[in-house]
């Protein structure tokens, strides 16, 4: 399994490709501030952390760039609730 994940900034999202299906986070960067508005993980996927994964490599990237985050999407949210050491990018 490949635990790269990639920003994709022509389709807005991050990206983590896993036995050729995508799970992806879409996003809004404005001023500063990354706006996580969706996440998909294609059924194939599912029940295996890959969300999670892609979360994790997204917020990991986020922080090197010095973003602040809004977490619209419900998975993001619920993600940094669960690992308080990314609470401090919540805008």
């Amino acid at each position: 399994m490949n635990d790269t994940v990639s920003d994709n900034p022509a389709q807005h999202r991050f990206e983590l490709a896993v036995d050729g299906h995508v799970a992806a986070s879409y996003y809004e960067i404005a001023d500063g501030v990354i706006t996580f508005a969706h996440t998909e993980v294609p059924p194939e996927l599912g029940g295996k952390g890959i969300g999670s994964k892609l979360i994790k490599g997204a917020l990991d990237q986020v922080r090197a760039k010095g973003l602040k985050v809004i977490a619209q999407c419900p998975f993001v949210k619920a993600y940094i609730e669960k690992h308080p050491e990314h609470a401090d990018l919540l805008k």
